[in-house]
């Protein structure tokens, strides 16, 4: 596939730069950012593993005659551009790329970027995100010495993303927030097709939270129930009431889903254990749902348990909260994804649907707007089915340089507030 050729900026678009010179540097990225790419892909890393991935990055943004700082856990770093005259003050425009792998196998066995390591596999796209923003920050500070970079950029590569409640917490424990105006992040979308963003409005994925209910007592003999805590009844009772039970407290608007993944107790058919567990997540497609969950299930546990006689306790593990797309921000991708790619009967731009996974990106909208596009990352006519956290998930490389351009000119082409 050709990448679209771009239409002429319209009004609500002001280019820093001509559009032939900012695709004519991206394209003279591409091949060193697609190898950067396949090497990431070949030696993945966990979630605050990532030392071998930091280092490389940080190496090349140095060589570029960037200052990164590396987070205090030691993977994952930030690097800002800031072109010469920039005023005190002055707000930040970020980009996010989250750096880590996931524990499976890549089931790819005929590229030659296939992972090297059993058990590991940048089978999310994190690799592809990492590269966009590295090409980002390489362009940008290009721009910067040239004068063309009118404002401060802040570079995110950020660890843990697959590991709740989230690496962004690091960055923003590490001050990575700190100044931070806006904020924009693109994740791999296998079901869009290269040379196109999927965007939307309002929460773009989901809160996810997991709880592990306990519940004791003395336990005893199934000849005597009345002289015990039968926490086998009183477990299948929260199993099968409590889903129900939240939904009917809540506005059903917010979409919260309570749904159970384990349920134990007990080891004789004669005997009624002193001990039972119950585990599973809580899933909310909005921000006021996801605040009110904890609160409402410690409520409704306590007087089922008082009914039955339990003691319990409930761990309670938050996750993510939704990410919340703001307009502005959505607005602003849509406009520099149509002015740099769209063209008389081309589709760059797409709406999507609310994801029911978590992303926590969402913790750095917690301290200024910002908005997740999704990448298309499906080759045309390829009809392979590639899902993300799959083995054989794979990307069209060539959305590396269309993320890159996008961002470039969201920095260079959005006027300064």
């Amino acid at each position: 596939m050709n990448r679209p050729e771009p239409a002429q900026p319209g009004a609500t678009l002001a280019t820093a730069r001509p559009v032939a010179e900012l695709r004519a540097r991206v394209r003279g990225l591409e091949s060193e950012l697609i190898a950067f790419r396949r090497d990431l892909h070949r030696h993945p890393e966990l979630g605050r593993q990532e030392f071998r991935t930091t280092g490389l990055l940080r190496d090349r943004l140095v060589a570029a005659g960037l200052n990164p700082r590396v987070l205090p856990g030691g993977t994952g770093l930030i690097v800002d551009v800031v072109p010469a005259g920039t005023a005190p003050g002055a707000e930040f425009l970020a980009f996010r790329a989250d750096i880590d792998a996931l524990p499976i196998d890549d089931a790819k066995t005929e590229v030659p970027y296939r992972s090297t390591v059993p058990g590991r596999a940048h089978a999310c796209g994190h690799d592809v995100h990492t590269a966009v923003v590295l090409g980002t920050a390489l362009v940008l500070a290009e721009a910067a010495r040239s004068g063309e970079l009118r404002r401060p950029v802040r570079l995110v590569f950020q660890p843990a993303e697959e590991v709740m409640p989230g690496g962004a917490l690091d960055v923003v424990k590490a001050g990575g927030m700190d100044g931070v105006g806006r904020i924009f992040a693109v994740h791999c979308d296998p079901k869009v097709e290269v040379g196109r963003i999927a965007l939307r409005t309002g929460a773009i994925t989901s809160a996810c939270d997991r709880l592990v209910l306990h519940l004791d007592g003395p336990g005893g003999h199934t000849a005597r129930p009345h002289l015990t805590t039968d926490l086998v009844t009183a477990i299948a009772r929260m199993a099968a009431d409590l889903p129900g039970a939240l939904a009917r407290r809540m506005d059903p608007r917010w979409g919260v889903s309570l749904v159970w993944g384990r349920i134990a107790s007990g080891s004789a058919a004669n005997v009624i254990p002193q001990h039972a567990e119950l585990e599973g997540t809580v899933r909310c497609l909005e921000l006021d749902g996801w605040r009110e969950a904890p609160d409402l299930l410690h409520e409704l546990i306590a007087k089922l348990a008082e009914t039955y006689r339990a003691k319990w306790t409930l761990d309670y593990h938050r996750g993510v909260p939704p990410v919340v797309n703001e307009a502005v921000s959505v607005a602003m991708l849509e406009a520099a994804m149509t002015g740099r790619f769209g063209q008389a009967g081309a589709q760059v731009v797409e709406s999507t649907e609310q994801s029911l996974g978590g992303e926590d990106f969402s913790w750095y909208l917690e301290h200024a707007p910002g908005a997740l596009a999704r990448l298309g990352v499906r080759a045309p006519g390829d009809s392979t089915v590639r899902d993300l956290h799959q083995g054989r998930f794979d990307v069209d490389e060539r959305a590396i340089g269309i993320g890159v351009e996008l961002f470039a000119a969201l920095a260079l082409d959005e006027p300064q507030a």
